[in-house]
């Protein structure tokens, strides 16, 4: 079974990987959602299923929160105060509007995701992005500690 390490270490080895949406694949390009997949392919092998083609806007509209019930059928929810390297947060960036980002908790308090206009990076998970954060998520098999 896969490790918090062997998580982060994936998640640092698509650091610099460009943006572009809906794309999931390891220094050619991925959004926030083909980081997390991109991963999860890295660690687990397969995917535990295709998301559907989505718009660059489409959080914009609707109410249906399409990343938290994904991501609630194939990890174990948690609260986002308790995520430890490894996990994935998931992010409301406009209050009122449904969740569409996410990153996955690296070491020191940072974050790994993936951003239009730097394409995937590390950064400091300050309180700017604590406010926003929604929900915590382990991935398959992973313990609490």
């Amino acid at each position: 079974m896969p490790t918090r390490a062997d998580i982060v270490a994936a998640a640092l080895r698509w650091i610099g990987t460009p943006y572009r949406h809906q794309a999931a694949v390891r220094g050619a390009g991925c959004d926030c959602l083909g980081l997390v997949r991109g991963v999860w392919r890295e660690v687990y092998g397969a995917e535990p299923e295709a998301p559907p083609p989505y718009s660059p806007d489409w959080g914009e509209a609707g109410r249906t929160e399409h990343i938290l019930d994904a991501a609630r059928r194939n990890m174990r929810e948690l609260s986002p105060c308790v995520a430890h390297p490894g996990d994935v947060l998931v992010f409301r960036m406009v209050e009122g509007r449904i969740a569409k980002h996410m990153a996955i908790v690296a070491y020191d308090r940072t974050i790994i995701h993936a951003v239009a206009r730097d394409g995937v990076r590390r950064v400091p998970l300050d309180a700017g992005w604590i406010r926003r954060a929604v929900a915590g998520f382990a991935f398959p098999g992973i313990e609490n500690s």
